[in-house]
């Protein structure tokens, strides 16, 4: 049987309460409007396969750390996804129909949109979140085109400006002085495996483009392994996930073109934490004036909300 669910955008697509972000809210809702279209979703698990997943937790991702043999043992016994029920060939197949269901169904009911679109953007939104599967912005908060403005790397990292350039602060430079956002929101995630590399890192000379990347959150790690000491290590990685973020707050002050922006008013930073476990989300604003950088980058947030 089918489940339908409905996709809208709010009548002003760059309103920033997309989001709902504002502390007297619980939660948030997408307003109704003139693009509204049905999608079917149909389950592939029953509820025992949903309690297996929630029970194992981050098991999956624990093996992307472990021995060659633990993670292919680990990939042979994983369940079937759709495109793998199916006959392997269809996978574009699938592809094709998804991308036609798109134009159909919502592309050509919104034609004024979406020539808008190829003449110009102004997103409202900065988003720089993680490139794990399971973490799209998109589907977890709605966004949609025209919307956000995003980038996706390992463990949703910010190197510092001093780092020198990246395709991070590339996106960062572009959106906040070309597009003019006006918010940047930082997005991780439970069972995070790049935050899990991270806390796994030996100082034993190796190198690799892995490890040569999550060593900008090492500063997480000092403090999550100062603050966490007493917890086991799927804890530690649990408050990593988190204190990455804030760290990564931290990091966007360094670049003097957001800085000013932030001290003007003309740009707020968030940070945002998807925990697809229980399927909960945690948003907190940066706040500028209380935060201490000299401090050993300590950071005051406001704003605190929590939709589940």
């Amino acid at each position: 049987m089918a489940i339908h669910a409905y996709i809208s955008v709010p009548s002003d697509p760059f309103s920033s309460k997309l989001l709902g972000l504002s502390s007297s809210s619980s939660y948030y809702s997408i307003q109704p409007s003139r693009i509204c279209s049905p999608v079917q979703i149909t389950p592939k698990f029953e509820q025992t396969h949903l309690n297996a997943l929630r029970r194992s937790q981050c098991f999956t991702l624990k093996a992307s750390m472990g021995s060659p043999e633990f993670t292919k043992q680990l990939i042979n016994s994983k369940p079937e996804t759709f495109a793998e029920i199916k006959d392997k060939s269809d996978i574009f197949d699938d592809l094709k129909d998804r991308f036609l269901s798109f134009k159909n169904n919502i592309y050509m009911k919104n034609t004024e949109r979406f020539e808008y679109l190829a003449k110009t953007q102004a997103p409202k939104f900065m988003v720089i979140a993680c490139a794990d599967s399971r973490v799209c912005p998109s589907t977890i908060l709605g966004f949609q085109p025209g919307d956000a403005f995003m980038i996706r790397n390992v463990a949703n990292l910010v190197p510092r400006f001093e780092n020198g350039p990246t395709e991070t602060n590339a996106a960062l430079e572009f959106a906040v002085n070309s597009l003019l956002v006006e918010n940047i929101l930082v997005v991780g995630h439970s069972c995070c495996g790049g935050i899990r590399a991270l806390m796994s890192m030996q100082d034993d000379g190796t190198t690799g483009f892995i490890k040569s990347w999550v060593v900008n959150g090492k500063n997480a790690k000092v403090k999550t392994k100062a603050a966490a000491s007493n917890l086991d290590f799927d804890s530690q990685c649990k408050h990593c996930e988190k204190e990455s973020i804030n760290h990564s707050l931290v990091n966007l002050l360094s670049y003097p073109w957001i800085k000013e922006k932030v001290e003007n008013e003309e740009l707020s930073i968030h940070g945002g934490y998807y925990d697809f476990i229980d399927c909960s989300f945690e948003k907190w604003t940066l706040d500028y004036r209380r935060t201490k950088l000299e401090e050993n980058g300590k950071i005051a947030t406001k704003n605190k909300i929590f939709w589940s």
